[in-house]
């Protein structure tokens, strides 16, 4: 960047009093810092990269302090960057502020297919780094797994289940299967085997199911892998823990099981028997039951959970959850955004199937059996029930491995108030996903409630020194 615009870098800074998802602050009054690994580590794994501020102290009220020499913390950084694998490219500005010289280093995210970016002194496992806020966390060690299974193309759907009983396999939606991979192609239809077509559509292995095999016409997978399954409670609070007027903690509760086509239809029904329905009269007396979430887009999520979650060693001990709140639902995979994907692009892809599905044999599998009706487009269905229902848009986070969505309900939704938006900033969210979140028109949401948070420091911006970036975020300012 030029120096002018590190300059007003600072004093947006200063004024918002914040770090935040791109931007780390060091003073370096007193010497260049020692190790600075985690934050290189950090901004490289992430999509935006991020900027780091030499000269800056937060603790003494974000004041600008100056760097003891500004050539010889060029020299260190750089040193540090040469530490990481792979190495970090960091770009440098120096400006003079009140007098005292300020240096910035940038850092660029890395593509996908090269993360983790860590410290080679500790390791791999040890030296990889998540920007979480404005914190750089330790990446679990699934974390870097997912990065390896996507680098290596590793599609655990795949693998071999060994030792099946093939009692419970259902041969009818094999028969249905093979009818419809046979439908309107005839050469495949008299030349090849049905034995044939369920090898190469990754079904079998060498006489052995593979898991997405399993999962799709086994009446029973969780005899061989009892936690991919769906477990679902219904809460009376907001909080988990809360009690009823009774002392009740749960109101209902089930551990759903069987394929996936059972355990979509198995939550589906759970949802909707613990959903209030409201009874609407219109003028001319007729009555229409509202249930609470929209039942396409219930679907829609759960399917989602169940054909991209992470199906590795590491999170099959880990079911997919339902949790319904007073005031929302919250639906959990384990698994987080896969390969290229972000935040921003959900709801925007309708390419086919590529290299970035996770469960691509999977998918095959419940697209030809009709579970899928057009790949890429649950999400948008999801958006657009929300709308239609006048509920606040759904809210999709992928954290440490889990992918969540949650829905809220009517229940006391004051989605036009700045708390209830401080509390969506939670996670950083970009300027249309406030205005759906509002409801109301990008004019009023931009001058009545984005301007006034981020003028009262209340809302942040992930790309300061650009505020009218198409890739800008905004989120809480912790108080």
């Amino acid at each position: 960047m030029q120096p002018e615009m590190l300059m007003e870098l600072v004093k947006d800074i200063s004024k918002l009093k914040s770090e935040g998802q791109t931007i780390e602050l060091r003073a370096a009054w007193k010497g260049a810092p020692e190790k600075i690994y985690d934050t290189l580590s950090s901004f490289s794994n992430q999509d935006d990269g991020g900027i780091i501020i030499f000269g800056v102290n937060e603790k003494d009220n974000y004041s600008v302090c100056g760097v003891y020499d500004s050539q010889e913390l060029l020299k260190s950084v750089a040193a540090q960057c040469k530490e990481m694998e792979p190495l970090v490219r960091a770009v440098f500005t120096i400006c003079e502020i009140e007098g005292k010289k300020v240096v910035s280093a940038e850092i660029p995210g890395v593509d996908v297919s090269d993360r983790p970016v860590f410290y080679k002194g500790v390791g791999r496992i040890k030296g990889s780094y998540i920007r979480v806020g404005d914190a750089d966390e330790h990446m679990n060690e699934y974390e870097v797994y997912a990065f390896d299974a996507y680098k290596k193309k590793i599609h655990n759907d795949m693998r071999v289940v060994e030792n099946v009983q093939m009692k419970l396999w259902d041969k009818n939606k094999e028969a249905t299967f093979i009818k419809t991979i046979k439908k309107g192609k005839e050469n495949l239809a008299q030349n090849v085997s049905d034995a044939e077509i369920l090898k190469f559509m990754n079904i079998f292995v060498d006489g052995n199911p593979t898991l997405a095999g399993l999962l799709t016409f086994h009446q029973f997978p969780q005899a061989y892998f009892p936690q991919l399954c769906i477990t679902a409670v219904a809460l009376p609070g907001t909080e988990m823990g809360d009690e009823g007027f009774e002392g009740e903690r749960f109101l209902d509760s089930a551990r759903i099981t069987g394929s996936i086509q059972d355990m979509l239809d198995g939550a589906v029904e759970f949802v909707e028997r613990n959903s209030r329905i409201k009874t609407i009269i219109d003028q001319n007396g007729h009555r229409t039951d509202k249930c609470e979430y929209p039942k396409k887009a219930v679907r829609e999520a759960i399917l989602n959970a169940l054909e991209h979650r992470d199906y590795s060693v590491y999170t099959e001990r880990m079911p997919i959850r339902i949790e319904m709140y007073r005031d929302r639902m919250e639906i959990t995979n384990q698994g987080g955004l896969y390969g290229r994907a972000t935040l921003d692009s959900l709801g925007r892809t309708f390419s086919k199937v590529g290299p970035d599905t996770r469960n691509a044999a999977l998918v095959e599998m419940l697209e030809c059996l009709g579970l899928i009706e057009n790949r890429f487009s649950g999400i948008p269905t999801i958006q657009k029930e929300f709308a239609l229902a006048n509920l606040p848009s759904p809210i999709f986070s992928s954290v440490h491995g889990e992918f969540k969505v949650i829905f809220k309900n009517s229940y006391n939704c004051t989605a036009n108030s700045l708390e209830s938006v401080l509390e969506f900033c939670e996670i950083p969210r970009t300027r249309d996903e406030i205005v759906q979140f509002i409801g109301k028109s990008q004019n009023y949401v931009v001058s009545k409630v984005i301007n006034p948070l981020v003028k009262d420091g209340k809302l942040g911006l992930t790309i300061p020194d650009k505020p009218h970036s198409s890739k800008q975020k905004f989120f809480s300012v912790s108080r």
